[in-house]
């Protein structure tokens, strides 16, 4: 697991800066600056509302006593994209986005919803409580 984000950290913003490279040529340094600080800032603002309605839903599903699993799934996939967000990138920036947009949010969900089962009924996720 350590390699695999050792890699991650490394590749992921060489390709980065490849892209934003190439696109700066194509459209011009400004352009590209001004494409990186408009999704940056219009993902920012995204991130909080949805982050805020999600947080009332969690919170009125507990008050009604309903288990709010995926509320809670939804709020951390805002939260991954709210950080992936904060990268400058175009990659980085298109994978936060649709982690925060409610309809695509939907569609990780299930798909990570479906991973979690799975990983559950193979034993590799394993439980436990700890005494402090």
């Amino acid at each position: 697991m350590l390699i695999r984000l050792m890699i991650l950290f490394t590749i992921a913003p060489l390709v980065e800066l490849a892209i934003l490279i190439k696109l700066g040529q194509h459209i011009g340094a400004g352009y590209t600056i001004l494409i990186v600080l408009v999704t940056g800032i219009a993902g920012a603002y995204l991130a909080k509302s949805q982050g805020m309605d999600v947080l009332r839903r969690i919170q009125s599903d507990m008050q009604q006593g309903i288990m709010p699993g995926n509320h809670i799934i939804d709020g951390l996939c805002i939260l991954a994209g709210g950080i992936m967000l904060l990268a400058p990138g175009l990659v980085t920036d298109t994978i936060g986005l649709l982690l925060v947009i409610p309809g695509s949010r939907f569609v990780i969900r299930e798909w990570i919803k479906r991973r979690l089962l799975g990983m559950i009924d193979r034993g590799q996720v394993i439980f436990r409580w700890h005494r402090w």
